[in-house]
């Protein structure tokens, strides 16, 4: 007979022996391992296999997480993103050291066992009954990589990775069958290829490719033999065997896996002690992960790119599974961002606003009739320091930016486009007085009516008195005029044009239906303002913006190549709308506030804005084959562009003409350099009787007026209160010469007239975006 334990138990060698089916070895495999040899095998035979019976009949293997990586329109990498930085190999691209020391110091039976190794569980059955507790595993290497498996499927859910490796009966046998299914399925090349790439090494690296750049700064294929033996000698414990951070110990375990490799016949006792007296070599490589690893600035679009991702059903049906895909990685994303309009934005940026300033700006170019995001850049870089930060200011809330800002006169234009989209004519003569009440009512959307008594509006200064036609109106930006215009058109038109645009707030609310929105109190983003007037230069036609144009997946040694979303284009205005505002907004950039933001040798058009208070400044302009916009001011709405030094550069009042334009200026001229440069379709428009005779006005006081060019004490003054005016504090007819000389700055009257705090119908404060845009 034999011998029992004292309990009344068999002995360990005696439990082994009755666990040779599949089910009652699972017992002994699971007491081996985590559980003592006395008095923890009480498992019932029947039990056991009926749990066994129940799993399912194939292990769900997930893809492995693996980098991501995001390159610009030529191929040129962005930056590297990853839940877990992994990047899958095949096992003939793995060291052989590497493969030799694993299989040595893990599982020396790898070759010789299946799925399970019974020597294994023998001896370590003896080992922890004579020490009572767990003294030896006895896990395979098939084992472990499915345990991997499981702990890989949980993600980064805390709960799930727990349940993934908890010491439970249930989980060792849902392991035990799995492993021999894998030894079945795969083979043992397979498994430890697989296992190879799905281990931790510490560090952030998972696998051995990822282990061989961060530890040695090369591939896993070139590891050397005391290399190798260091990377497997990480794996039981990549915390206490971190040669970063532990030189000593993990020397140690080093040698002991350099021995082990000797005792199975891996390498010689020789070649064992030569590599033992190497140092360890160490030629760490930092983690590099997410968008603020960007190059060239363009960390903003790079996570622009993971909101679109994440947010386009085309890549998931739910939240959840797109979050899935882009944490198991693996995806090699070509963008729309063009490095040289990149390059050329950032330096712009940089040479006009300092990341310490007390203002920021922010800068983005798109291309007209596609929709593509070609450049998207801003002077507080992205990052978590001072004067950092990781809110991307060219784009909307719910893409990763703020509440957005009042573009001021800059959305005059839709204004005008509607009327004429209506049949306006662009020589429309309306009163225009200095100043007047709001006409009321005004007509809304849905037939309601926008009714307030006894709000004023007024122009710039007072010299500014009607009546105007369109041109001139444009041209001196003149207030009283669109107020009118807006009023005799409705509400609606201008919204809708809007719309059609894709023209709309920055916080997601729609516009609010009041004639003010015709002075640009409504908050938007760089991004909204550039791609709205990219509808201009293409003729009229509107494309939702696109910031993906491909992407590949490496899923299981395979390349797949996934549906991305496309721009839609429709019409949202005529063609001879669209040249019809393209006439009225060259001039500008001709002779106009845009002056400064004019490009040599090709034609340009575009609009300066400056917001009530100075808390903002725009300049938003397009070739016919680039559309720009650049806003500066505060993010957080408390300073006021007066008596500012932005770049180095003081100023008594920031106009949108004299910051952002330069930027936008040089921006765009290196973005398109080299490029064509393509004419606007340019339409007669019928001079007004009104404005022949102030022709006729200006040419007999051009000798008096001097134009603003400067003179006693001017100095070439350079006053940007030239013809066309950006707004309520830019604009107007002002002589730059009358206090140019002094500070170069043209002299600009302040707005002369307040508007009640009810008057925008329930706009909100959005951050410190209150009410005071209105030129």
């Amino acid at each position: 007979m034999p011998k029992k334990l004292s309990g009344g138990g068999l002995s360990p060698a005696q439990q082994a022996a009755k666990f040779l089916g599949v089910s009652v070895l699972a017992g002994a495999v699971l007491a081996g391992i985590a559980l003592p040899a006395v008095g923890a095998l009480g498992l019932a035979a029947k039990g056991t296999v009926e749990s066994f019976d129940e799993l399912p009949a194939n292990l769900k293997t997930p893809p492995l997480s693996q980098r991501t990586t995001i390159l610009d329109s030529k191929g040129g990498t962005i930056a590297t993103v990853y839940s877990r930085d992994r990047t899958v190999v095949d096992l003939k691209d793995i060291s052989p050291y590497m493969q030799k020391a694993i299989v040595a110091i893990e599982d020396a039976r790898f070759y010789q066992h299946g799925a399970v190794d019974l020597k294994g569980v023998l001896r370590a059955l003896n080992r922890n009954a004579q020490s009572g507790g767990v003294a030896e595993g006895a896990s395979t290497l098939t084992q472990q990589y499915v345990k991997n498996v499981f702990v890989e499927e949980a993600g980064d859910d805390p709960t799930k990775v727990a349940e993934a490796t908890q010491q439970t009966l249930g989980r060792k046998i849902r392991e035990l069958k799995y492993s021999i299914q894998v030894e079945e399925e795969l083979g043992k090349k397979k498994i430890l290829e697989n296992y190879l790439n799905i281990t931790f090494f510490g560090q952030q690296a998972y696998g051995v490719e990822a282990a061989a750049q961060r530890y040695f700064s090369k591939s896993a294929k070139k590891l050397e033999l005391h290399e190798a033996a260091l990377l497997a000698g990480i794996v039981q414990s990549p915390s206490r065997y971190d040669p970063v951070n532990d030189e000593t110990e993990a020397t140690k375990r080093r040698n002991t896996v350099l021995q082990r490799m000797a005792e199975v016949g891996d390498i010689s006792q020789e070649e064992a002690a030569k590599a033992k007296k190497e140092p360890l070599g160490l030629k760490v490589s930092k983690p590099k992960n997410g968008c603020i690893t960007a190059v060239k600035g363009a960390g903003f679009f790079c996570d622009y790119v993971r909101a679109a991702f994440l947010r386009d059903p085309v890549f998931g049906k739910s939240k959840e599974d797109r979050a899935k895909i882009w944490n198991q990685g693996g995806l090699t994303i070509k963008t729309t961002l063009d490095p040289q309009a990149q390059k050329s934005v950032q330096a712009s940026v940089k040479d006009h606003v300092n990341k310490s300033d007390d203002v920021a700006t922010a800068a983005t170019i798109v291309e007209p009739g596609t929709g593509k995001i070609l450049a998207m850049g801003q002077s507080r870089p992205y990052g978590f320091g001072k004067n950092e930060t990781q809110i991307n200011l060219s784009v909307d809330a719910a893409m990763g930016g703020g509440a957005g800002y009042q573009p001021g006169s800059t959305f005059k234009p839709i204004v005008a486009a509607a009327a004429i989209e209506g049949g306006t004519p662009a020589n429309k003569v309306y009163a225009s007085p200095y100043e007047m009440d709001y006409p009321s009512p005004v007509a809304q959307c849905g037939g309601g009516s926008w009714s307030e008594q006894g709000v004023k509006v007024a122009n710039e200064n007072e010299s500014e008195v009607g009546p105007y036609d369109m041109r001139e109106a444009t041209a001196k930006s003149v207030n009283t005029y669109y107020v009118e215009l807006i009023s005799d058109i409705g509400i609606c038109p201008v919204t809708e044009m809007a719309e059609k645009m894709g023209v709309k707030r920055a916080d997601g609310n729609k516009i609010v239906q009041a004639p003010s929105i015709a002075l640009g109190t409504q908050e938007m983003s760089p991004l909204t303002m550039a791609n709205g007037y990219a509808t201009f230069a293409s003729r009229g036609m509107y494309c939702t913006p696109i910031a993906i144009e491909s992407i590949t997946r490496h899923v299981g040694g395979k390349t797949e190549s996934l549906q991305v979303p496309k721009s839609t284009c429709s019409r949202a205005m005529s063609e001879k709308t669209a040249d019809t505002i393209n006439t009225l907004l060259r001039g500008v950039v001709e002779d106009g506030t845009g002056q400064q933001a004019g490009l040599s040798g090709r034609a340009s058009a575009g609009k300066t804005g400056t917001t009530d208070e100075r808390f903002a400044a725009w300049f938003v302009g397009y070739t016919p084959n680039m559309a720009g916009a650049v806003w500066v001011g505060d993010p957080a709405h408390k300073r006021k562009m007066q008596n500012i030094t932005i770049g180095g550069v003081w100023h008594a009042k920031v106009f949108g003409g004299q910051v952002p334009g330069p930027i936008w200026r040089d921006m765009m001229t290196g973005a398109l350099e080299g490029r064509e440069a393509p004419p606007f379709n340019i339409v007669d428009i019928p001079r007004s009787d009104v404005d022949r005779e102030r022709d006729r006005d200006r040419d007999r006081d051009e000798d008096d007026n001097d134009n603003g060019n400067g003179d006693q004490n001017g100095n070439n003054g350079n006053g940007n209160g030239g013809l066309i005016g950006g707004g309520f504090i830019d604009g107007g007819t002002t002589d730059g010469g009358q206090d140019g000389g002094a500070t170069g700055e043209p002299t600009q009257p302040d707005p002369t007239f307040s508007i009640p705090e009810d008057f925008f119908q329930g706009q909100t404060n959005n951050g410190g975006n209150g009410n005071g845009g209105r030129g």
